[in-house]
C-alpha cells in the first residue's frame, strides 16, 4: 500500500502494524527524516522522499492509496489520474479528513473567536485553496465511491487551541503585528470563557474503487 504525505505518521501506525508491505511518499524532508528515525527499524517500512506530482513510480502499483488530510493539496486532475494509475484492479484509493464543529458546543464562544479572526486573521498571502472534490473521483475512472462519517468529541484548553490553530498553514501566515495580536486574542478569548474549547469532529472516510 501507499500513503501519500504521512507527516508525523498518525495515521501511518495502525496500517503499518498490520504487517502488509507499507510505503510512503512525504514532500517534507524534515518530516522524512522524522518517519525514518521513528520506523526505519520495521521490516515492512518503505519511504521515499519526493513531490508525488512528479516523482516517478515507474511501474509499480498497489492494493491500496490512502490520503489523510492529503490528498486536497493536489491538483485534483493530478490526484485522481495518478492514483488511479498506480492501483491494481480492484484496488481502493482511501481519503480521509476531519470536520470540526466548535459552533455547536458553545455559540456564544465561537461568536467571540469569530471577531478574533475579523480583527487579526490576515493572512499573506491571501489563503486561496479551494474545495477539493473528492466525489469527483468517478469522473476519473473510479468506480463504487462512498463516504462514512464516524463522530468523536475533543475539548482544548486556551493553550492547547492556539497550538492546533498554529498547525494550520493559512494561520502561519499572518504578518505581524497581526500574527501575534490573533494568537494572543484566541489564546485570552478562551482563557475568559472557561479555558476550554469543545469540538464535535466528523471523521470522514471517502472510498473509490478502481474496477476490475
Amino acid at each position: 500500500m501507499l500513503e501519500l504525505g504521512p507527516g508525523t505518521g498518525q495515521a501511518t501506525d495502525p496500517i503499518l502494524d498490520t504487517g502488509c508491505d507499507y510505503h510512503a511518499i512525504e514532500l517534507g524532508e524534515h518530516l522524512a527524516a522524522k518517519l525514518r528515525e521513528k520506523y526505519g527499524k520495521q521490516h515492512n517500512f518503505n519511504l521515499v522522499q519526493d513531490d508525488f506530482i512528479t516523482h516517478d513510480f515507474r511501474k509499480t502499483q498497489y492494493d491500496l492509496i490512502y490520503s489523510a488530510a492529503t490528498i486536497q493539496w493536489i491538483p485534483e486532475d493530478v490526484a485522481f489520474s495518478k492514483t488511479f494509475s498506480l492501483l491494481k484492479p480492484g484496488g481502493v484509493l482511501a481519503m480521509m479528513l476531519t470536520r470540526g464543529d466548535y459552533k455547536s458546543p458553545n455559540e456564544a464562544l465561537y461568536e467571540k473567536i469569530q471577531r478574533v479572526y475579523t480583527a487579526h486573521f490576515k493572512p499573506d498571502p491571501p489563503y486561496t485553496h479551494g474545495s477539493f472534490g473528492y466525489a469527483n473521483a468517478v469522473d476519473y475512472g473510479y468506480v463504487e465511491f462512498e463516504r462514512r462519517d464516524f463522530y468523536g468529541k475533543r475539548e482544548l484548553t486556551a493553550d492547547e487551541y492556539v497550538a492546533y490553530c498554529g498547525t494550520q498553514c493559512d494561520h502561519l501566515v499572518i504578518p505581524e503585528p497581526d500574527r501575534t495580536l490573533f494568537f494572543e486574542g484566541l489564546r485570552n478569548t478562551v482563557l475568559e470563557n472557561g479555558n476550554k474549547v469543545v469540538f464535535f469532529d466528523t471523521y470522514v472516510l471517502y472510498l473509490a474503487k478502481k474496477p476490475l
